[in-house]
């Protein structure tokens, strides 16, 4: 249903229940709602709704009022239902919460909530003073409205029924205070991403005994994690990331939460060894998400009894030693991150079994050896082998692997050529190969990788010529992608008390993928949602030879290109003017002839440009735009280009030498001045140093009979010297 509500609406005076929720009306609420004084349960969620609520007023028989996902204007205080003593559960996420007049906080409401949803979106709020009040709550959820302040503890003290409490991205600070009693009906509790401060208290898990899902995520806690969280018999979820946190897992926590299936204490200081087998019960786990923390060791072998395991992340620690091969066997893992360790050995044909595998993350570690034969798992999206010891060919490794969004092999030792598989990639986006030993043409099959937006291929020994069918169908300007570049947050889901708990994690378990490519010089690392937006070619330092294909000017999409040092030849294409979105162009250290296309310049974004040491000949590029800011470095090397920033001149009329004299006089001019400046300066300085050793000898006796003592020692030797050294017939 689409428009505006009907005035006849208003006429339904004995309504009790009204849903017109999951439409798209727009507009204010109509004066005339207040007449349906009978409704007791009213729905109006997503829809386009705007404007005050002060209509509802009047609804004093309400005890349902569902007004989430509008654009409301809502007062955080409630106070325009402060006398709608049957209400008993209030729904206003996703409108505009603002805060009212203080006068109306005197007031005492007639209601008792039971759930109070106020989530988004306030701005610098404060806990409306009628919570105070409120003893009934069983659901309070006011995330994502700045709110300032300190823990509600009293809360908590005031609502023994309290079973959820959501407080996420408020700019709450302090410590963590509890009520001096249990509160034993609390099954979730989630501030994170506020500011709070000091200690985790010791005592946790006896004030919060039955707590199936903590999140205090993205604080500023530190110390150790309470031994006490081990009390939480029923816990399923804990995330301590993005804290302080310092100290190793405590043995208590790892042998009595069985039910944990979320443990996430990632970027933190934790250290010392990840778990001891003889204190290990967590066989439900499902996601362990260990990385950015200090821990030591291999990795534990009492991990294998976690059948249940889908995500294990471990990256940025200092782990050794070699792959444990009984990863293979965790048939349920999904993604499996270790980069940035110091990891060993080969990757265990074992790995060949993880047909659920889609991300396979072990950068930057000292891994060895041949890929695992026929390693080709058929779900695998994301694989970053990178800044390893990786050595032989890839025969046919990831042949079956359709699904394979990111192929991240660069910085190891490879060898051979690229498989033909390569064009049964369907889906492959990024092709990271630069730095290896590979070597033989690049395959047409590449052209067959219509998603292709990154490849490269740089540091290696290819030959042959440029596919002229390399013009990565994503890049071309009419080309439309099927589906909007999406985040790499992953909701989470579980059952708890009978209640969905929609975890939308600010620390997600798939954690956003990183890619490294060189542009404009440098080496950056383009991550998450700026990834999406990175596309460029590198198939520098190689032996291609052969023209620049003309059909490389389609990808108007195109960020980076760079051919150099190869032995291509032939004319820059002046298809290249098309090349809109290109920030960086390196065509240098080949044999390219002919002139430099004059239409370059119309790409206005290039930041960084080089033909340097080809046989170009002709004018440079006219000194507008972009190009007004490119030095000579940039077409050095080439003996037969004339034209500014080079010092060649291109006019025949024109004569070369009287630039240099300009510049030569002006130089001498300027030395002139340098020297005068020189002059008065030492002479001045001379003058100072003399009147100073003049002074200190008048002043100080001891000084100057020293002085002049050393002066007649250095005559007389002066003296005897010169006699020593004159002929016989002259000292006479």
């Amino acid at each position: 249903m689409k428009g505006y509500i009907s005035g006849g609406l208003c006429e339904l005076k004995h309504l009790q229940q009204l849903d017109l929720s999951d439409n798209d009306i727009r507009g204010s609420l109509p004066r005339c709602f207040g007449n349906l004084t009978s409704l007791q349960e009213l729905d109006l969620s997503s829809n386009q709704f705007s404007g005050n609520i002060s209509p509802l007023r009047a609804l004093t028989s309400i005890q349902f009022l569902g007004l989430w996902d509008n654009h409301f204007q809502i007062p955080i205080s409630l106070e325009p239902f402060f006398n709608h003593s049957k209400l008993k559960d209030f729904d206003g996420s996703n409108n505009q919460i603002y805060a009212d007049i203080e006068s109306h906080f005197s007031i005492t409401p007639k209601f008792q909530l039971n759930s109070l949803y106020l989530s988004c979106c306030g701005n610098g709020l404060t806990f409306p003073k009628f919570l105070y009040h409120q003893h009934d709550l069983n659901y309070v959820d006011l995330s994502h409205n700045n709110l300032t302040g300190e823990f509600p503890n009293w809360l908590l003290d005031n609502n023994t029924n309290l079973q959820r409490l959501v407080l996420v991205n408020n700019s709450l600070t302090g410590p963590l205070l509890f009520p001096i009693h249990s509160h034993h009906n609390l099954w979730l509790l989630d501030i994170s991403n506020n500011f709070f401060h000091g200690n985790i208290p010791i005592q946790l898990g006896a004030y919060l005994p039955m707590l199936s899902a903590l999140n205090i995520s993205i604080n500023h806690f530190d110390g150790r994690i309470p031994s006490s969280i081990g009390d939480m018999k029923e816990l399923s979820f804990l995330d301590l990331s993005y804290n302080n946190l310092s100290g190793e897992i405590p043995e208590h926590l790892a042998k009595s939460c069985i039910n944990l299936r979320y443990l996430l204490l990632s970027n933190n200081s934790l250290e010392g060894q990840i778990f001891s087998a003889a204190n290990f019960n967590l066989t439900n786990l499902m996601k362990l998400q260990l990385d950015g923390n200090h821990f030591i060791g291999k990795i534990p072998e009492c991990l294998s009894n976690s059948s249940y395991l889908e995500g294990l992340y471990l990256s940025d620690n200092h782990l050794s030693g070699r792959i444990p091969s009984w990863l293979g066997n965790m048939s349920q893992l999904v993604d499996l991150k270790m980069p940035n360790n110091h990891l060993e050995g080969p990757i265990p044909s074992e790995f060949c079994q993880l047909q659920n595998l889609q991300v396979l993350n072990l950068a930057e570690n000292d891994i060895s050896g041949d890929l695992p034969s026929r390693f080709s798992p058929p779900q695998i999206q994301q694989v970053h082998l990178s800044k390893n010891k990786l050595e032989g060919q890839l025969k046919d490794a990831f042949f079956n692997s359709s699904s394979l969004v990111t192929l991240d092999l660069g910085y190891n030792r490879f060898n051979g050529g690229i498989p033909n598989w390569i064009g049964r990639l369907s889906n492959l986006t990024y092709l990271i190969l630069t730095h290896n030993n590979l070597e033989g043409e690049v395959p047409h099959l590449v052209c067959n990788l219509k998603w292709l937006r990154l490849i490269d291929l740089s540091h290696n020994s290819f030959s042959g010529q440029i596919p002229y069918c390399l013009d990565m169908t994503s890049l071309h300007g009419d080309f439309l992608t099927a589906t909007e570049p999406t985040g790499n947050e992953e909701i989470i889901q579980f059952e708890m008390k009978n209640a969905s708990y929609y975890q939308k994690s600010v620390a997600p378990m798939r954690k956003e993928e990183t890619v490294e490519f060189t542009t404009k010089k440098t080496s950056y690392s383009y991550q998450g949602r700026i990834l999406t937006y990175m596309s460029g070619v590198d198939l520098s330092c190689n032996k291609l030879t052969g023209e620049i294909p003309y059909q490389i000017g389609n990808l108007t999409r195109i960020h980076a290109l760079n051919l150099s040092y190869n032995h291509l030849i032939g004319s820059i294409p002046r298809t290249f003017s098309n090349l809109q979105q290109i920030e960086s162009l390196d065509l240098s250290h080949n044999n390219l002839n002919g002139k430099i296309p004059q239409n370059i310049t119309e790409l206005f974004r290039l930041a960084v440009f080089s033909v340097a040491y080809n046989n170009l000949s002709g004018k440079t590029p006219e000194r507008i735009n972009q190009f007004g800011t490119f030095e000579k470095s940039s077409y050095q090397g080439n003996p037969l280009l004339c034209g500014l920033p080079l010092p060649k001149c291109c006019d025949a009329n024109c004569s070369p030498a009287l630039a240099p004299k300009a510049s030569t006089d002006i130089q001498e001019d300027s030395n002139f001045m340098d020297m005068d400046i020189f002059y008065i300066s030492f002479t001045v300085s001379y003058i100072v140093v003399v009147l100073a050793i003049a002074i200190i000898l008048y002043v100080n006796p001891y000084w100057r009979r020293t002085w002049f003592y050393l002066v007649e020692t250095w005559m007389t030797s002066c003296y005897y010297f010169i006699i020593d050294h004159l002929p016989k017939g002259f000292r006479h």
